[in-house]
């Protein structure tokens, strides 16, 4: 008894109603890795994004050196509403990578460098004013700007110190409030930067004048790195792809070409390896893997699609192919027309599709329009499909009245020999979402007595919570007893399982499988003959 009765009177308790309501999990949290123009790279973590705009700040917009910049925007573009960006920077040899900027001391020699704080030649863009009109007004206090001149951001620094023994050193408050540069680690020897002159009508404060400003010397421009290829994909510990280890949850992973690659070919194609390893990831953190496909050109394009099929590198249940690529208009090539990879595209449209109808709706159908597009690398015909989904292709075709639309939904494990359970890309994300909700919605289960009031509070939580499903038409049947069931009692968990600290919860569920082919039957009536 929680309450001491200690003197007579009322004593008021309040009692536990067993709820603790389980939440669904997101379902359309987009993963992209691949290269961009400046931000944040792998070894600093992953960046989540909600918008084009978040991108374009943080990542730099679209580059033609970087395929990932396409397929962010073009997910944007079709419905999705959560990205997390991966940036891979693969150095050359030993050459620079990041731009400088130094301030020259306000007495005898020694500048302050300040260094930008991630690679790439934006960092050249850099510059930086000083000026003594501090608080305090002591000998080591300055006020530090910073700006880049690519996105007019400017960031302030107000009474900073060149003292080591200062609460605003200089070096701590640019690594812990900057996004754009670093600051040299401070010495007994660091002397304080000289003030810039003052601006005046001639000279306003950011105009390109070295009296003004200092700016990134030309011989420290840095370069924005090689391709990254396998081994900066899967590289050791928490980078490449693995950088999502800091991300708490993503629902699909898209792996965009390593370069633009309009004339066809598989220069630019992300290796088998890469895939297998991406896919083997996926399964671990209960994601899919949106695969772009390998081709040879277009006169062999169905032909390389049904190959790549089969040696894509994986068979997983958690990827998915689809096959054309997308004719789209390359603004930073003239406008000209060329194909991009549809990992992007599919996940913007995958991500519509859960909002609108929920992750048991097969994202396909003329539902599922791709926007943002001139047409399909590769035209397809009914007998050109029937060739490829039986292989657990995924095709992209254009209907009439529709345009182009995603016209199919299978899993890489739904060739219709492989007579796999998670033939249907829609199935397995059902499961994949019940398995990531449950597994966050009962973590107070642990620790908590092994015995029968446990075991009813499961059923109590984990049943309404199926039922909520069951009501929005997640599942097959028309009662909840023919659409799931949850079973956690002394059959599951028995007492060798409560001496080994375990309780087992059984969970079913009867999935909604997609109307992938309507067959119509007609037949003539024979006329009634009178009698």
């Amino acid at each position: 008894m929680p309450v001491q009765l200690s003197y007579p009177g009322v004593y008021v308790e309040e009692g536990s109603s067993g709820v603790r309501t389980i939440t669904g999990v997101a379902t359309s949290i987009t993963a992209f890795v691949g290269r961009a123009r400046r931000g944040p790279t792998d070894q600093d973590g992953p960046v989540t994004v909600t918008s084009w705009a978040d991108y374009e700040r943080t990542f730099g917009g679209l580059w033609e050196h970087a395929p990932m910049s396409y397929a962010v925007r073009d997910f944007f573009l079709n419905g999705g509403a959560q990205a997390i960006v991966v940036r891979l920077f693969k150095p050359k040899g030993t050459d620079r990578t990041a731009a400088d900027v130094k301030l020259a001391p306000e007495t005898g020699s020694g500048d302050y460098v300040l260094t930008a704080r991630y690679p790439g030649t934006w960092g050249n863009r850099l510059r930086a004013r000083v000026d003594h009109d501090t608080r305090d007004g002591t000998a080591d206090a300055f006020n530090l700007l910073v700006r880049d001149d690519e996105t007019e951001v400017v960031e302030e620094f107000r009474n900073v110190s060149v003292d080591l023994d200062s609460p605003r050193r200089v070096d701590r408050v640019l690594e812990n409030e900057s996004r754009l540069v670093t600051g040299a680690d401070l010495t007994a020897a660091s002397k304080r930067p000289a003030a810039h002159a003052a601006p005046d009508e001639a000279n306003p404060l950011w105009k390109d004048n070295p009296t003004n400003t200092k700016v990134a010397q030309a011989e420290q421009v840095p370069h924005d790195g090689e391709v990254p290829k396998a081994a900066e994909y899967t590289a050791a510990g928490k980078r490449g792809i693995r950088a999502l280890e800091k991300a708490d949850l993503f629902n699909m992973l898209c792996l965009p070409p390593y370069t633009l690659d309009p004339d066809g070919g598989v220069a630019g194609a992300v290796e088998t390896s890469v895939i297998t390893a991406a896919a083997g990831y996926c399964e671990q953190r209960r994601a899919v893997l949106l695969v772009d496909p390998r081709w040879t050109g277009k006169d062999a394009a169905v032909a390389a699609a049904a190959d790549f099929a089969t040696s894509a590198g994986t068979r997983s249940k958690n990827a998915a192919v689809f096959f054309p690529r997308l004719l789209q208009v390359n603004p930073l090539r003239g406008g000209q027309i060329e194909p991009f990879a549809p990992c992007g595209t599919v996940a913007g449209v995958i991500a519509r599709t859960d909002a609108q109808r929920g992750v048991w709706k097969a994202p396909a159908g003329l539902e599922a329009g791709l926007a943002g597009l001139s047409g399909l690398e590769v035209p397809l015909t009914d007998a050109e499909n029937g060739q490829l989904n039986p292989l657990g292709v995924n095709c992209l075709r254009t209907m009439p009245a529709a345009g182009p639309v995603v016209w199919g939904a299978r899993t890489m494990d739904g060739a219709d020999r492989r007579a796999s359970e998670w033939k249907y890309l829609p199935v397995r994300r059902t499961a994949l979402f019940l398995e990531e909700s449950l597994y966050r919605g009962l973590q107070w289960v642990v620790f908590e007595p092994n015995d029968e009031p446990l075991w009813a509070q499961i059923r109590l939580n984990v049943g309404a919570f199926l039922h909520d499903l069951f009501r929005q038409g997640a599942f097959q049947g028309v009662t909840p007893q023919e659409a799931y069931f949850v079973k956690c009692d002394k059959e599951t968990t028995q007492q060798s399982d409560i001496n080994n600290g375990v309780v087992n919860i059984a969970v079913g569920f009867a999935p909604l499988k997609p109307a992938e082919f309507v067959v119509i039957k007609v037949q003539q009536l024979a006329g009634q003959i009178a009698v």
